[in-house]
């Protein structure tokens, strides 16, 4: 049995949002498969900062589906999503199934 903690990198500009607790969702294509529990994101500037959080709910849709979801379609229309989702996944399309993953901070590592 693996015991260790779940791991997803995250962009530095984001990190702080997180740590914030703004950031409560990070959506995933073709990535490794984050389940509830406690995850780590390591600052991708950075790897000697992490946050643990509390993964709360995973939950698949189509990439078109997620604003809505995350009640932030005036923030994040379909151009804007996708723009922002081809920064890290070129190859992404707003029909293709993304992972989010919803979770809390639970704590700061040292």
């Amino acid at each position: 049995m693996n015991n260790s903690i779940q791991t997803l990198g995250v962009v530095g500009r984001l990190f702080p949002m997180i740590l914030r607790g703004e950031k409560t969702s990070t959506i995933r294509w073709r990535e490794t498969r984050i389940t509830p529990g406690p995850m780590r994101y390591l600052c991708d500037d950075d790897p000697s900062q992490s946050v643990v959080v509390n993964v709360l709910k995973c939950t698949d849709m189509p990439l078109c589906s997620v604003a809505a979801y995350l009640g932030r379609t005036e923030e994040w229309p379909d151009e804007v999503m996708l723009a922002g989702m081809r920064e890290h996944y070129p190859g992404i399309d707003l029909t293709d199934i993304v992972q989010v993953i919803e979770h809390e901070v639970v704590g700061l590592a040292v």
